[in-house]
């Protein structure tokens, strides 16, 4: 059974959840108890150890020290730097940590670049640290965004299983590549999180690592007292579609997802839109006639499924629509590989929804670009490019010191805000963000029909969360064949494709799988 984490009434309480029709009216509550037992809260903390005591200025803050691990990253660690420095009201220093030290060399002088440019709004050094301890030691906000492993290992967790007819669109969340990648990836957090319990007990954890609900759960794991959320922004795709939507059909331009309120309940990559408004405007018949409208899906802008492995035309949710009444709210590659019986048989089904399946050479070559990239940023050959990520990681790190409340889609234990998910369990719903509080919002009850699909993955990620820690090779055999991927796969081949599976990656698992 998934064990509670934090010590106290276990039983939700529904009088303390509010649940609004209107974010604005939400926020302008501001109540501090929407659900008193839920909130991740900077209280009850070990002793702050060796902090940098950052300072409010007005409506400023200044001396901010964020730790950010996988700092060599070419993609979240260069979105990141942009958002804080063009925001004007923190500072402070960020130390980067990568096991890969060159790369995270070239960011801090990238970020230094950046900070140095005379439009920059904000004053941040960059720092390049050498150890876990180094980085965390003192720091206020923690930022996690790694590669577990390499491309050679993640070309094993999505074209091995090929052999047995099993296709993935991603393969880093479930099915077979999903569990190949949390084998490797547990470990790494395991002492990622004993880290942030010896150095920085007292910092806010924001994770944007894969398998996203099973790096969260692990951080919970190992150090219950931590105050971590997992940032995702498939949801926020799904609002462009609503936004989209309402242009399309009530001739209302300009529409921000900001601007809307969504109910999200469910896991990561599988999340759903139980209720959806704008400015009073109830949304889902609207979404009702607008998946009739467009039975072959939709483009938005420019982006065509056909010339990119990650668009879609957003067929699989308006599909799934249709079948269970809510708003699927992830990309439909992602959506597909938990209802792989409709939608993943083959390369060929995966055109037929207008989707496509990312090969990891696709990856691999994405990574000399983004290489090449960085040197053209340092050589001054290719201009620096200032303009704001789109995520929501510095705002709720901003509202978390103070700066304004927020209301974003964040992944935290569940203890009541799915009230018929387990206790514990990772699971992603809004939460309001305030000064040093998280309080996850209620979604009520998953709807009946839906909770079947999604509380399979629920179980099946606790298992593999103990495969792993406890290198259990019956669990994890049959929690990887309890995936609905493998439904079509013989007990003799899901065998030794589980088995082969573990060999590609053993230079980077702990040797007790192989004892």
């Amino acid at each position: 059974m998934i064990a509670a984490f934090l010590k106290g009434e276990a039983v939700f309480a529904a009088d303390k959840c509010l649940m609004m029709e209107n974010m604005n009216l939400f926020l302008a509550l501001q109540n501090p108890r929407i659900c008193a037992i839920m909130s991740i809260q900077a209280e009850n903390q070990p002793a702050r150890r060796k902090s940098a005591m950052y300072t409010h200025q007005g409506d400023k803050v200044v001396g901010l020290t964020v730790a950010y691990i996988g700092g060599g990253s070419r993609g979240w660690a260069w979105g990141f730097m942009r958002d804080i420095i063009s925001d004007g009201q923190i500072s402070g220093t960020v130390r980067l940590y990568d096991i890969d030290r060159e790369a995270a060399e070239r960011n801090q002088k990238i970020g230094t670049m950046l900070a140095a440019h005379p439009d920059a709004a904000s004053k941040w050094a960059f720092e390049v640290s050498s150890s876990l301890q180094e980085a965390l030691t003192g720091a206020d906000f923690v930022v996690i965004s790694i590669l577990p492993g390499t491309f050679a290992h993640m070309r094993g967790d999505v074209h091995l299983p090929e052999r047995v007819g099993v296709y993935q669109s991603v393969g880093d969340t479930v099915g077979a590549g999903g569990f190949m990648r949390a084998m490797r990836t547990i470990p790494m957090f395991v002492e990622i999180a004993e880290a942030i319990r010896d150095f920085a007990p007292n910092a806010f954890v924001i994770n944007y690592t894969n398998p996203m609900t099973l790096c969260v759960r692990t951080l919970y794991e190992v150090f219950p007292q931590v105050k971590a959320f997992g940032c995702c922004h498939e949801v926020f795709g799904t609002q462009k579609v609503l936004c989209a939507m309402l242009d399309e059909q009530e001739h209302i331009p300009g529409v921000k997802r900001q601007d809307l309120y969504t109910t999200v309940t469910g896991i990561n990559h599988f999340t759903w839109i139980t209720s959806a408004s704008y400015q009073g405007m109830d949304l889902m018949p609207l979404y009702a006639r607008f998946v009739d409208e467009h039975p072959e899906g939709i483009q938005l802008g420019s982006d065509n499924w056909m010339n990119s492995h990650f668009a879609c035309a957003h067929k699989v949710k308006f599909d799934l629509f249709q079948r269970y009444g809510a708003i699927a709210a992830a990309g439909d590659r992602h959506l597909v590989e938990f209802l792989p019986q409709w939608y993943l048989h083959s390369p060929e089904t995966a055109h037929q929804w207008k989707f496509d399946l990312t090969p990891v050479s696709w990856r691999e070559d994405d990574l000399k670009k983004r290489m090449q990239r960085s040197d053209d940023l340092l050589s001054g050959k290719e201009p620096l490019d200032r303009t704001p990520s789109g995520e929501e990681g510095h705002l709720l790190l901003k509202a978390l010191l103070g700066l304004g409340n927020i209301v974003s889609n964040v992944n935290v234990p569940n203890q009541g805000q799915i009230p018929n998910l387990p206790i514990g369990a990772v699971v992603e719903t809004n939460a309001l963000f305030s000064r040093g509080r998280i309080d996850p919002i209620c979604a009520g009850d998953m709807p009946s029909n839906i909770l079947p699909l999604v509380a399979r993955h629920v179980y099946n990620q606790e298992n593999t969360l103990q495969a792993a820690l406890h290198c259990d090779r019956k669990l994890g055999f049959s929690t990887f064949m309890n995936d609905p991927q493998l439904g079509g796969v013989t007990l003799e081949d899901g065998q030794k494709l589980f088995d082969d599976m573990l060999l590609h990656q053993r230079d980077v698992l702990p040797k007790g799988w192989f004892e």
